[in-house]
């Protein structure tokens, strides 16, 4: 009986050690998503609509590995259109971060470029990332990749150095090596896109950053030789921004120089290239958003211009207004209201029409 009861306590204190372990390891893992629905209505002529949508769903997997975080992100979206959802893999990554000065991320996630392109699509707070974030930051980019949600493959080096007294740091580095052709994508040319930013925060809540990046798109056909070849590709962008007490504001001019494609094939993995556009683009946009009542209703206001060719004369610019309504932290409402003038339109009786969004977003 002494050795019986002595077996059974040792396979109690055996089990208990790995119920132990086993709740460390599930205390180190975090499943959560989001999702956003979505109306939407424009009275552009030729191109009225008006429309319930499944913005997006993501389902995301967080955890830790001694001195590595990693995360893994899938996305549902009715991007190609009703009735052909797309579901595709958008982050996969591990980082170091043993140390807040330096910590090294290697796999697909954000690129390193502007403040806007890493946003929470939630707490970003409009319907959709700024015009020009969405051409020249790998959305639905003016060089043809498709659609990448502002994500590439490769890996980044990232740190905030001088710790300030109030516990905020001072400045911040990332710099990346991508292989420039977006997500879940080879490199096509073997030529890699290389990424980085700098910023100081010189109080609390304020950031003064500028944004390089230069590279190539691979395997894109020249119309005038029938022939493929691959487009360099160079960036910048300058950024400013105050977020802090649930106040943000922000402002950015991002800059391209390098072939495109036609608008209709940009962000739908394009390859043919549209010389008629010239190699540049620019754009910019400055918005607010500030609290009416306090953790629960924001009001907002945005202004944007992009021109796929750097010429007013193909300008497209947004005057946004709406709100923001908190029913929980979890539960949001967002309302808006933009007057567009699209000057690509070719009746200039028509460049201005009206356009309304409202989505209801949820995270769990």
């Amino acid at each position: 009986m002494k050795k019986l009861l002595t077996a059974a306590l040792m396979a109690l204190a055996l089990t208990a050690n790995a119920q132990e372990k086993s709740t460390q390891w599930y205390d180190n893992i975090k499943f959560s998503g989001y999702g956003i629905v979505q109306y939407q209505a424009e009275d552009k002529e030729g191109a009225e609509h008006n429309e319930f949508n499944l913005r997006l769903l993501r389902l995301i997997l967080d955890g830790k590995i001694g001195d590595f975080d990693y995360r893994a992100q899938i996305q549902g979206t009715n991007a190609k259109g009703p009735a052909e959802p797309t579901v595709q893999l958008v982050d996969l990554y591990t980082e170091w971060v043993k140390y807040k000065e330096v910590r090294v991320r290697v796999g697909q996630f954000k690129r390193a470029f502007t403040f806007e392109n890493p946003t929470h699509p939630i707490t970003q707070g409009w319907y959709s990332y700024a015009n020009v974030i969405n051409a020249l930051s790998g959305f639905g980019d003016r060089a043809g990749e498709k659609s990448s949600g502002g994500r590439d493959i490769g890996l980044q080096v990232q740190g905030d150095l001088f710790p300030m007294t109030d516990g905020h740091r001072l400045l911040h580095y990332q710099a990346g090596v991508y292989n420039g052709e977006g997500i879940n994508t080879k490199d096509k040319d073997q030529r890699k896109d290389i990424i980085g930013g700098l910023w100081l925060m010189p109080v609390k809540g304020v950031r003064i950053g500028a944004f390089g990046w230069t590279g190539s798109h691979g395997n894109m056909t020249d119309p005038n030789t029938n022939t493929t070849r691959s487009l360099p590709l160079n960036r910048y962008a300058l950024s400013a921004e105050y977020d802090k007490d649930e106040v943000t504001f922000r402002a950015e001019y991002l800059h391209s120089q390098g072939w495109g494609v036609a608008p209709s094939q940009a962000g739908k993995g394009g390859t043919v290239i549209d010389y008629s556009l010239g190699n540049k683009a620019d754009g910019w946009y400055a918005f607010g958003i500030v609290p009416v009542v306090k953790s629960k209703l924001h009001a907002k206001a945005r202004y944007q211009t992009y021109r796929d060719n750097k010429e007013w004369s193909r300008a497209k610019t947004m005057y946004e207004v709406g709100a923001n309504y908190f029913f929980t932290k979890n539960l949001q409402l967002n309302l808006e209201y933009g007057r567009v003038n699209d000057r690509t339109i070719a009746n200039p009786d028509k460049h201005s029409y009206n356009f309304v969004d409202v989505e209801m977003a949820f995270r769990f």
